[in-house]
């Protein structure tokens, strides 16, 4: 998807401003907590915070989420996630519960060209889209994930590792997919356009429903480790890196 770099420009107008010390702090956290840079705690239009995957935890308080609504719209330059490069190998990792049905990306980062190079889409067979500095794989080429459905109403721990020529698809902790990503070698994506969250620019459907965590670390094995480390059981608590007060996000 190619977006007009007039519009790509009208989308960076309203990027949030953040303080140099608050700017500075969140680009040096791994894994990069996508929600916070997008300031989704703070609540903006069609957010609203609801209780989350644990309604009860041991030794914490309960879990709580961000519902998003048809009328959200977030997004910010992709500089305000990453400061320096945007890692060959990485991680991304989302506790969802997308709203039954729903056929829509989670996440976009889009170039300074306003070319899509990288997307998660909800729903039924959802695909990984990825795309290099020289266009590699083509679109029939994307990571197809088929019998899976990520948008059946139920909480998912969605954990994707992309390692070389590969991206691995770990749902709830056990279901384990492989995908060849037949990228260029020292594929790169580049920083200096926009992140979109819930959607792709000119989209209609856009994403729907409760998300309590995004997070893109910069090593594929994170992904592995995503319910130990960063989502465990409602029988732990949670990591004191995923502490969940909101007013801790706010600068």
């Amino acid at each position: 998807l190619i977006l007009h770099p007039s519009l790509l420009h009208l989308l960076l107008l309203p990027a949030v401003i953040f303080n140099n010390h608050f700017l500075l702090s969140l680009l040096s956290l791994d894994p990069v907590d996508v929600l916070r840079a997008l300031q989704v705690p703070s609540l903006p239009e069609g957010v609203k915070k609801v209780p989350g995957f644990c309604t009860s935890r041991r030794s914490s308080s309960p879990d709580h989420a961000y519902r998003i609504s048809k009328k959200a719209q977030i997004s910010a330059p992709t500089k305000q996630l990453f400061s320096g490069r945007f890692p060959e190998n990485f991680s991304i990792m989302a506790l969802v519960k997308a709203q039954a049905g729903l056929q829509a990306f989670l996440l976009s980062i889009y170039s300074e060209q306003g070319i899509q190079q990288l997307g998660i889409e909800m729903g039924r067979s959802p695909v990984f889209l990825y795309e290099d500095q020289n266009g590699k794989p083509a679109p029939e080429d994307y990571p197809l994930f088929r019998g899976v459905n990520l948008a059946d109403g139920k909480w998912h721990r969605i954990a994707l590792s992309v390692s070389k020529k590969n991206v691995t698809l770990l749902l709830d902790c056990k279901k384990k997919m492989t995908r060849p990503l037949p990228r260029g070698n020292n594929a790169e994506i580049d920083t200096n356009g926009i992140t979109v969250f819930g959607a792709r620019l000119l989209d209609e459907e856009v994403f729907q429903g409760d998300i309590q965590q995004l997070l893109i670390a910069s090593n594929p094995q994170a992904a592995y480790d995503f319910c130990e480390h960063y989502s465990p059981d409602c029988d732990s608590p949670l990591p004191k890196t995923q502490a969940q007060d909101p007013n801790t996000y706010v600068s």
